[in-house]
């Protein structure tokens, strides 16, 4: 079994949810300029994690079915958020905050190492996005995020992924051509 699906286990055993929420599509979970301390847990449906720099939107992360994602910028700091996160069509996610998960996680050394995986994963995933934008080719772009996550491209509208890999749609939906 995987980190995700052994901490979610976990999670779900132990009863700690806080709640379950439904997003219908477009609406936002969190907001840009806001404190949000929870984790959230995708039951079904699909969200985009972005920025938006000079009145333009920067897509830097998705998260999908069974995906932790948080504001973690805001979960670290307990600060303001500088992104939005929002549902791309109807999403169920389970949540906890930022106190139950942390009671949950240094209750067990199992549960801490479990964590620990989970930041220790998302760190090189952001560093392989990091040289996914050093690379100038949109088609070498493409090539590296469909290795390494074909999945993003069976959930995420086409549509995103282009402003996710820095490309517009068309650019992307030729390169699925070739």
């Amino acid at each position: 079994m995987d980190t995700i699906s052994t901490l979610y286990n976990s999670l779900e055993q132990a009863n700690h949810w806080d709640k379950t929420i439904t997003l219908k599509r477009m609406e936002y979970l969190t907001l840009a300029h806001t404190i949000d301390t929870n984790i959230y847990y995708i039951e079904t449906g699909s969200v985009k994690i972005s920025i938006y720099l000079q009145d333009q939107e920067h897509i830097i992360r998705f998260g999908y079915r069974h995906n932790f994602i948080a504001a973690l910028d805001s979960f670290i700091t307990n600060k303001p958020t500088e992104f939005h996160i929002q549902a791309l069509k109807k999403t169920t996610i389970k949540v906890i905050k930022k106190e139950h998960y942390l009671q949950f996680i240094r209750s067990n050394a199992v549960h801490q190492i479990l964590w620990d995986t989970l930041l220790e994963g998302l760190i090189l995933q952001q560093l392989e996005r990091e040289k996914d934008l050093l690379i100038k080719s949109p088609a070498e772009r493409y090539m590296r995020v469909l290795q390494r996550s074909p999945r993003l491209f069976q959930e995420i509208p086409n549509k995103y992924i282009a402003s996710y890999l820095g490309m517009s749609a068309e650019t992307l939906s030729r390169l699925k051509k070739s």
